[in-house]
Formats: structure tokens, sequence, C-alpha cells
């Protein structure tokens, strides 16, 4: 039994839902094992365009169920919208088709506030959050301050230990930021209007996933952002706070004991960064506004522009290995045909050395990109659907990826669209 992991390798916003999208046609399940709303997953496909933050993005495909596992930032608000806004475009969103597991913890309202009060209170200091509450509720999870999904099935337990909650927290809104406390009647609102709305789904998702893998039942487990924002090893501290490598997938979907057999690393033919945080190979200027223009490169979440920067070689190498990628999946190629000349980050210079390894978090602010130009193909490229049908240039580009990432290239995205996809 073959199951996969469909991983960032950068700094996120790789491509991860379409390729998620396209590889559901070969798996039963998908399982989103970390992260929350925080960012999202463009999909487009014979549905319409879609940008999902917490839902799977195996939701699309009839007979896949979907999994939100114990590892990931239940926000019971934005995914109650989210389940809405998909089912009011046609998409059907019912208990056979998404569960969530009751070991999964809440999201809760003041954590969203809290996050935004400390962006403000570090000012130029700042992470770069999206401000939906993911850094305060991590923090509390590890601090056992958390209500579990699971108990919404006993009211006045839950009330209870929402109140509890909701006295302590308010020692650190009032004492440590001046700020008015969320009130318990707003609480007892949340809770009718989003909590119990999200009730139906929850079930002992463990339990489904052991069965599921009896069965014979292939999992595709998708991450959220990418290996540079991992909390443990990207680059701290503009990292999420949670864990983005495949590695945690087993615990986050809560199937501890499962192997995972492919890991499809995402990287896009150029980079990306959306928020704060050191990026070796961004670009400036005009240059970067005419990439992020032909990439449309705003984040899904929250409309920002995206940096932009040169494929950097030294970042994809280092990502690949904290991922154990087993192949990589290159995406949006197509981009790239207004070019003459491509730049490639091939390696760092530090302190006056070149460096093929990515370097510690503090050194990262001294890095300078090592740039080296290679011929475009200069033509619309989103037609190809064999590799030995794209121009030279744009084998040799794509080549040049696998030789220094080490990793085979197994999937080259040509467009947005489920088709648009070359297979190797």
């Amino acid at each position: 039994m073959s199951h996969t992991a469909v991983v960032g390798i950068n700094w996120g916003d790789e491509g991860k839902g379409r390729m998620v999208d396209l590889l559901t046609e070969d798996h039963d399940i998908v399982v989103r094992y970390q992260g929350g709303g925080n960012a999202g997953h463009t999909v487009v496909n014979d549905k319409g365009k879609f940008a999902l933050h917490l839902l799977p993005s195996g939701i699309f495909r009839d007979g896949v169920v979907n999994v939100l596992g114990n590892g990931v930032a239940l926000d019971p608000e934005n995914l109650w919208k989210e389940i809405e806004d998909l089912r009011a475009k046609g998409i059907s969103v019912t208990p056979e088709n998404l569960k969530i597991s009751d070991r999964a913890p809440l999201l809760l309202p003041w954590h969203r506030l809290q996050d935004g009060l400390e962006e403000a209170r570090l000012a130029d200091k700042k992470y770069g959050s999206t401000k939906q509450g993911i850094a305060p509720f991590y923090s509390d999870k590890y601090q056992k301050k958390v209500v579990l999904a699971g108990e919404l099935r006993f009211p006045a337990h839950f009330r209870a230990q929402l109140e509890a909650l909701r006295e302590w927290k308010d020692l650190t809104l009032s004492g440590v930021y001046g700020a008015d406390p969320v009130s318990a009647e707003s609480l007892e609102e949340w809770t009718r209007d989003y909590a119990e709305k999200i009730l139906p789904f929850v079930c002992d998702t463990g339990e489904f996933l052991r069965e599921s893998e009896k069965a014979g039942k292939r999992i595709l487990f998708e991450a959220q952002l990418g290996a540079l924002r991992d909390l443990d090893f990207g680059i701290v501290p503009y990292t999420t706070s949670s864990n983005t490598l495949a590695a945690y997938a087993p615990i986050g979907a809560g199937l501890p004991s499962v192997r995972i057999g492919e890991v499809i690393g995402v990287v896009k033919s150029y980079s990306t960064c959306v928020g704060e945080g050191p990026f070796v190979s961004e670009m400036f200027g005009e240059e970067a506004d005419r990439l992020r223009e032909a990439g449309a490169e705003y984040g899904a979440k929250t409309g920002r522009p995206r940096r932009v920067g040169a494929m950097d070689l030294v970042a994809t190498r280092f990502g690949v290995r904290l991922q154990g990628a087993t192949g990589l999946a290159v995406t949006k190629l197509d981009v790239l045909s207004y070019m003459e000349k491509i730049p490639v980050c091939t390696r760092y210079r530090v302190r006056s050395e070149e460096t093929d390894a990515f370097p510690f978090p503090t050194l990262l602010d001294e890095a300078e990109p090592v740039i080296r130009e290679v011929p475009g193909w200069g033509c619309d490229i989103s037609a190809v659907r064999r590799f030995e049908d794209l121009p030279k240039a744009a084998q040799d580009y794509v080549l040049l990826i696998e030789r220094a990432a080490g990793c085979p290239v197994t999937y080259v995205s040509v467009g947005p669209e489920r088709e648009s996809i070359i297979r190797r």
C-alpha cells in the first residue's frame, strides 16, 4: 500500500493545492495534518477556481473522503464560512466526504485578537503574521489551554471549559496588552453560530483512517506552507507555528503507524514568499513587478503581493532534504515564458565565501545570491503535455533544478488547470 504526502519545498505558496487536486484521482482519502486558515491552496478544475484555507484540496473529487486531522488549528468560524461558500457554488460538503478529528483543538476568538495585538506590539520587528491566530493557538495547545472538537458532544462541559479558558486568557489580553476581554455573550454567540454547526462532521478520524488502511484505501497527506516555514527547521523566527514536514504527517493526521511511500515536494519555477523574513534571491523594482504580474502572485488568504525572486537552488536543495522528497513537482513553468534570460540563484555568498549549504538562520541576513542566467524559451508552453515536446531551453531548466536538488522532477505544471500537467 503506497500512501503519498504533498509538501512544500520552499516558503509555501508553491502550488500544493493544484497537485493534491490532481493526485486525488489515484487516492481515496485526503488528510490535512497541520496548520490552519492562515494560508490558501488555489485549485482550478472543471468546477471552477477556488481558494481553500482549511478544507483539504480533495473536496472537489467525488468519492474522496477529506479529513482534518488532530494537528490542524481548527477554526470553526472560518471553516463554516468556507463550507457555506463551497456549497453556494454547488460543491457537496457533507459528513460523508468531510470528517473532523475529535482530537483537533479549536482555534478560539481570542486567538485572532491576540495575534493582531502581538504584531502591533512588535511593530517594525513583526513576524509577518496573517493575524489568523495561529501562533497564539499553538502556544495555548502546548500549554494545554484548549478545548477539543470532541468536547462539543458534551454541551455543558464544553461551555464550562470555554468560560474557564476565557477567564484565563483575559489575564493576557487585559494584563499584557491592555485590551478588552472577549465577552461571555460573544463567546456564546460564536459557539451557536459556528462551533456547534461543525459537530456533525466530528468523529474518531483515527479509527476511520486505521480501518480505511486495513481495507486497502490509499491516503494522501496534504501539508500547508513549506519546509522553510517549519517551526523546528525553518527560518526561525519567521516560520509558522507547526511542523510543515512530511515526517509529521502521521502524527498530525492521527495515524502514527502509517508508512508514507511517496513524498511529492512542490516547488515553483521561480521563488515567492509571503510575509517577513530573509529571502536571499528576492527581486525588486520593475523586474519583480513584471514577474509578480505574470504569475498573479498575490496571497490567496490575504490578497497581499507576494515577494518574488529567482529560483533558489540552495533553498530548494535544503527543502528537498528536510522533506525527504522522492519526487518533485515544478509548478508555473509557463510563467517564465516571457523571459529572454532566466535568473537562477545557484549559490549563496556569506561573509565573502560562496557556499552550497543553506545557512543557519542568523546568517541569512548576510547572505547574498550568486546569480546565473540561463536561456529562456520565448514561447507559450501551456498546451504542452509531454516533456520531450517542451522547447530544449525549458527542458534544460527543469533538468537544472533536478540535478541541483538531487531529486527527480516527476511533474511539471504548465498552467493552473487540472489537466495542464506534464508527467515524467
